[in-house]
């Protein structure tokens, strides 16, 4: 009995052993550049444009599910620590400090490449009388030193994009007054300005500048784009467009970047190389902002008459 015993106890280990085997979930494969899921946290400022690089990219490829939360900059950023979260767009690349952390402490290599140029419009109410600004009297608007009674309004007071471009770019590390008014995302401050005459405010502008976009379409006739003047000469005044933004003559620039942290070329790095394809930079340009890496400047062009030549 002993021996039979003895040879019985290895059969029971392999059995149990197969068993606990086979109950185990097999190892789960990493997604594809094309087919996968993946959470992305964007500014808020750009989710026109991105919901249409977005809907472009899983229309074609169907295996791709994108998630994107839409946020202020600021939290955006944060969430380059949030280990679930693949991507971050934003208004700027990386700090020195930011890059080492997820270097060291997330033990990726991260990946930032600013593919477009977006602007910042100012808009004022339809009736408004005063629709021309000259960057020094934004300034004073913004730090409550100007005489006019007009009440500034962003999306936010802190942690957005525009208001951290304005506070840099602008006011150089100036506070912001105490009469600037704040809404919790750009489409309040389109409706606050459209409801009130003395109201000016700051969005970017791929909320408002898509003429062919019927909901901004819809905007643009609630609200009106004022004039700034120009970086490029003293008391001439310029109106946000497209067109303007190729000439880099407006006063208010700023970018387009995303920053992409993926330990393997998985469904970010494929969405990615397709912001960066001509594709999706086209979707920037039909957006009405400047696509950077495939840029489709303003030529000059000659038109020939060739109707009177015969």
């Amino acid at each position: 009995m002993r021996g039979s015993g003895r040879a019985f106890i290895p059969g029971i280990v392999f059995l149990v052993s197969g068993m606990l085997n086979a109950c185990k979930e097999p190892p789960k494969q990493p997604d594809t550049p094309y087919e996968g899921d993946i959470l992305i946290s964007c500014d808020e400022s750009f989710k026109p444009v991105m919901d249409q690089q977005v809907a472009v990219y899983q229309a074609q490829y169907p295996g791709a599910r994108i998630r994107i939360r839409y946020k202020p900059e600021a939290d955006c950023l944060r969430d380059l620590g949030v280990d679930s979260v693949r991507m971050v767009i934003a208004t700027r690349g990386l700090s020195a400090n930011e890059h080492r952390f997820i270097t060291d402490s997330l033990n990726i290599s991260p990946r930032q490449v600013t593919i477009a140029h977006d602007l910042v419009a100012v808009i004022v109410h339809p009736s408004a009388t005063d629709t021309m600004f000259s960057m020094q009297e934004i300034r004073e608007l913004l730090t409550g030193k100007s005489k006019k009674n007009l009440i500034p309004v962003f999306d936010g007071l802190r942690a957005t994009s525009t208001v951290r471009f304005m506070l840099d770019s602008v006011l150089k590390g100036e506070p912001l007054g105490s009469q600037v008014k704040a809404a919790r995302n750009t489409l309040e401050v389109l409706d606050y300005v459209a409801q009130t005459p003395n109201a000016i405010g700051f969005v970017g502008f791929s909320w408002i500048g898509n003429a062919d976009d019927p909901a901004q379409e819809s905007y643009r006739k609630k609200v009106r784009l004022a004039w700034v003047e120009s970086k490029d000469s003293a008391n001439f005044y310029v109106n946000a467009s497209q067109y303007i933004l190729y000439t880099s003559s407006y006063p208010m620039v700023r970018d387009l970047v995303y920053i992409l942290k993926e330990r393997h070329k998985g469904l970010g790095y494929g969405f990615a190389n397709f912001m960066e394809s001509m594709p999706g930079q086209l979707i920037f340009r039909r957006a009405y902002i400047m696509p950077v890496i495939f840029p489709n400047y303003l030529r000059e062009a000659e038109l020939q008459d060739t109707i009177n030549k015969y």
